[in-house]
C-alpha cells in the first residue's frame, strides 16, 4: 500500500488574537479543483519557469517492459492526506496508456488502431507545472478624526467611559470571509465624542462679509455697506440716445446696492458650523482587511513546449491546502523536491504593513498533471498527451493512421 505523501498537519502556536475569531480553522487538504488551483498562471509564466527549474520526474522516462507482461512499470503521481480523505496514488502502466490511445482512436471513424497498439512506448514524459501560494490575510486599522456641526443634545464623551483603542474594538460583526481581496468599513469609537466652540467664527455662527468687509479688522465689521449700482454708474438714471433720462430700474433710483453677499447685513453664514457655532470632533475607525498574495511557478523543462490548449484542458490538483496563523513549509515524506519548493514559497512571505496584523495564513501547493507519451516504429514518432487525472488524451497534429484526408465530416466535430 502507497503510504500517503503529505503528512498530518502541522502543530502552531496560536495568538491570543486567534481566540477572537473562533470560527476560523485550520486544516490541510488534498482536492481535485475543476479550475486550476493556479488560475491565473500564464503560459508565459509556465515556459519561463520550465527554463530555470526542472523538477524531479516521477516516473522513469523510458518504458521498456512489452505490453505481453502481465507486470508493467508503473508511472506514479504525487500523494497527499487530508482532512477525512486520502488522494491516492495513481499509476499509468503501458497497457493502460495503448488503452486510453485505443479509447481515444476509438471515436474516430477514419483512424487506425495498428499504431496505438504495435507501435513501441519510447518514453513517457513528465510535464508537470507546480504552483506554490502564500496568501496572507491582514486587518489594517487607522483612526480618523470626523468633525460635524453641533446643534445641541446628548453626545457619547468620556464622562461615558474611557475611550477604547483601535485594536480593543469588538468587529467580529463585521469581519468578512476569510480571504477576501478587499473590504473596508469604517465604524465610531466609542466615547470618543467631543464639543467644541467653533474656530473660524469664534462661536458666533457668523463670519465677516469678505464682500463689503474686505478691508476691515479681522473680527470686526460694518453693517449696511452699499455698493455703486453698476447699471447706472450710481446716477440713479439711465441716458438714453434721444437725450431723456429714466429713472434706473436696478436700484430704484438711489445708485446704490445692497451687497449682495449678505445684503449689507455685514456678516455670512459661517460653513464650517453651519451657523450653529459649535462642533461635534469624534473617532472613526477605520478597517480594511485585504489579502497579500504570492506565487511561484516550477515547471519540469517538457512542460515548456505543451501546447497551450493542454494546460487549458487540465484540471489542478491540490497536493496540500494549509491554513494557520502563520503557515510553516508542508511535508511530503518521499518528495524532497515539492518540501524544498514548499520553502521557497514560504520564504516569499508578502510584508506587513507595520499598522496591520497578520489574521490568518494559507499556504497551498497544486500539480497540473501532464504526460507526454512518444511512441515510434520504423523511424517514425509521434506524440500526444495524457490530461489530468481524468487522463484525457490530446492528440492534434500528427497520427499516421488517418485516411480520411480532411474529406470526411467526421473532422466537424472532432475535438482535438
Amino acid at each position: 500500500m502507497d503510504k500517503p505523501l503529505l503528512s498530518g498537519s502541522e502543530k502552531t502556536n496560536e495568538s491570543e488574537r486567534w481566540d477572537s475569531y473562533q470560527y476560523l480553522q485550520r486544516n490541510s487538504s488534498s482536492a481535485r479543483n475543476p479550475s486550476f488551483a493556479g488560475a491565473g498562471v500564464t503560459v508565459d509564466e509556465i515556459r519561463t519557469a520550465s527554463a530555470v527549474s526542472d523538477p524531479p520526474s516521477l516516473y522513469p522516462p523510458v518504458i521498456k517492459t512489452p505490453v505481453s507482461l502481465p507486470t508493467p512499470q508503473a508511472i506514479g503521481y504525487p500523494t497527499a492526506s487530508g482532512a477525512g480523505h486520502e488522494l491516492q496514488r495513481q499509476f499509468l502502466d503501458e497497457i493502460e496508456i495503448r488503452e486510453l490511445l485505443l479509447d481515444h482512436i476509438g471515436h474516430r471513424c477514419c483512424w487506425g488502431s495498428r499504431p496505438a497498439r504495435t507501435w513501441k512506448i519510447r518514453s513517457v514524459e513528465d510535464c508537470n507545472v507546480y504552483v506554490g501560494t502564500l496568501d496572507t490575510f491582514i486587518e489594517e486599522r487607522e483612526a480618523l478624526a470626523q468633525t460635524v456641526p453641533f446643534s445641541g443634545g446628548n453626545f457619547s464623551g468620556k464622562k461615558h467611559g474611557a475611550e477604547p483603542g483601535l485594536w480593543e474594538l469588538d468587529l467580529r460583526s463585521q469581519f468578512p470571509t476569510l480571504f477576501v481581496p478587499y473590504k473596508e468599513t469604517q465604524v465610531p469609537v466609542p466615547n470618543s465624542e467631543t464639543v467644541e466652540k467653533c474656530k473660524s467664527c469664534t462661536g458666533r455662527g457668523d463670519v465677516v462679509c469678505p464682500t463689503c468687509n474686505a478691508d476691515g479688522d479681522p473680527g470686526y465689521y460694518k453693517e449696511n455697506q452699499v455698493m455703486k449700482c453698476s447699471a447706472c454708474y450710481g446716477r440713479g438714471l439711465v441716458a438714453h440716445k434721444d437725450g431723456s433720462d429714466t429713472i434706473c430700474t436696478d436700484c430704484s433710483g438711489k445708485g446704490k446696492l445692497p451687497c449682495p453677499t449678505c445684503q449689507s447685513r455685514g456678516l455670512i453664514k459661517c460653513q464650517t458650523c453651519d451657523s450653529t457655532g459649535s462642533l461635534l470632533t469624534s473617532s472613526i475607525a477605520v478597517v480594511r482587511w485585504k489579502t497579500l498574495s504570492k506565487r511561484k511557478v516550477s515547471a519540469t523543462r517538457g512542460a515548456g513546449s505543451v501546447p497551450e490548449e493542454v494546460f487549458d484542458r487540465a484540471e489542478g490538483v491540490q497536493l496540500c491546502n494549509t491554513q494557520a496563523y502563520q503557515c510553516s513549509p508542508a511535508y511530503f515524506a518521499d518528495s524532497y523536491f515539492l518540501n524544498r519548493f514548499s520553502s521557497e514559497v514560504i520564504s516569499l512571505r508578502a510584508e506587513v504593513p507595520p499598522p496591520a496584523n497578520v489574521v490568518c495564513e494559507r499556504h497551498t501547493i497544486s500539480v497540473v498533471p501532464v504526460t507526454r507519451v512518444t511512441m515510434e516504429d520504423r523511424g517514425k514518432a509521434f506524440s500526444f498527451y495524457i490530461i489530468g487525472f481524468g487522463k484525457e488524451i490530446y492528440l492534434k497534429d500528427y497520427y499516421p493512421a488517418r485516411f480520411c484526408w480532411g474529406l470526411c465530416p467526421c473532422l466537424e466535430w472532432l475535438k482535438v
